[in-house]
């Protein structure tokens, strides 16, 4: 097992059934992968799969009080594909899936997060999703967002897309992060 590990946080968006390929890119890269899910987002991902891939159970929901965590702690973070809903409800801390509480966590521990927002174009008009993006990168998270990170198809149409999703870039990002915080605070684990 490698030394640094990545939550791969994941919502309900069908752009998630391709998230295998993000975990195999951290892989390669020497990151030991976690991979948890949004209620919405298990719905569309292969728990067994990911779990022969990461050898970690995928969790979904907060642990019973008293209850060992199953999972190691987190030197970094990616949120992808991050929806509306997780996008805004992060930003006005709400904390009621285990992806959220796991985020509002990291601002506390001062975790290297990366978030990709994907949603259709009419539902990436609305304001609020463009306040909670900015406030979200207030407070450090790297957001990739806009055209020149993916284009957005219309409601129902986002699986043209689908191959274009910056898996890659997500990871680059997040690497780039741990470096930068590597070498203000050498030795240090967030």
């Amino acid at each position: 097992m490698s030394d640094r590990v990545l939550y791969v946080l994941v919502c309900g968006s069908p752009i998630a059934r391709d998230v295998g390929i993000l975990v195999d890119l951290a892989q390669r890269d020497g990151w030991e992968v976690c991979v948890i899910t949004t209620p919405d987002g298990r719905k569309f991902v292969d728990t067994d799969a990911l779990r022969a891939q990461t050898g970690h159970h995928v969790r979904s929901y907060y642990k019973n009080p008293g209850d060992e965590d199953l999972l190691p702690p987190a030197d970094a973070m990616i949120v992808a594909p991050a929806t509306v809903n997780t996008v805004n409800k992060w930003a006005a801390g709400i904390t009621d899936t285990l992806v959220l509480g796991l985020l509002v966590e990291a601002y506390g521990f001062s975790t290297p997060t990366v978030v990709v927002p994907y949603t259709n174009r009419v539902m990436a008009t609305h304001p609020t999703l463009h306040d909670s993006m900015a406030k979200i990168r207030s407070w450090g998270v790297q957001v990739l967002y806009g055209d020149d990170v993916m284009r957005l198809g219309g409601p129902g149409q986002n699986d043209k897309f689908r191959s274009q999703f910056p898996w890659r870039r997500a990871l680059q990002a997040v690497n780039a992060q741990v470096a930068a915080d590597n070498r203000v605070e050498p030795g240090a684990r967030s």
